[in-house]
């Protein structure tokens, strides 16, 4: 089994394990987040609090490696909404038993989506004991933008 396969295999148990672990609250909580795009099986990994929000976004694809040691993420973002939306998005990472790793030390991190578009959110882990994570994502507030 070359190294590739053994990420996608590790991402995969992970996140199996994760869904079993039903006494891991996340950091803020997800609203409508696994029905946004019931047919995509990475919905469980994005975390929206506004249910409005929550129905203009889904996971269309990830992509994952180790990079040094360290589990490297590419999420791509995909918005169903005409009009732009300015967001912000934060990765949570878990070990192989679902504890969550380094809490709320990863940055928040910008990500403009126009009309329909697809942007990637990127991540890497802080640790090497990092298997699978959760995206949460959030809207900036009209007033924290115009200027």
């Amino acid at each position: 089994m070359n190294h590739k396969s053994r990420t996608i295999l590790a991402l995969i148990v992970g996140t199996f394990l994760l869904s079993a672990c039903q006494n891991i609250a996340p950091v803020t909580s997800g609203v409508g987040s696994n029905q946004i795009a019931p047919e995509q099986a990475f919905s469980e990994h994005l975390q929206i609090d506004n249910k409005q929000l929550a129905s203009k976004l889904y996971i269309s694809d990830i992509k994952s490696r180790t990079n040094n040691g360290l589990l490297e993420v590419n999420a791509i973002l995909t918005s169903t909404y005409k009009k732009s939306l300015q967001l912000q998005y934060q990765f949570q990472w878990f070990d192989q038993d679902g504890f969550a790793i380094e809490v709320g030390k990863s940055p928040w991190k910008a990500l403009e989506l126009h009309g329909m578009q697809t942007a990637t959110a990127t991540g890497l882990a802080p640790s090497n004991k990092a298997s699978t994570f959760s995206i949460y994502v959030r809207e900036v507030p009209e007033k924290f933008f115009k200027f």
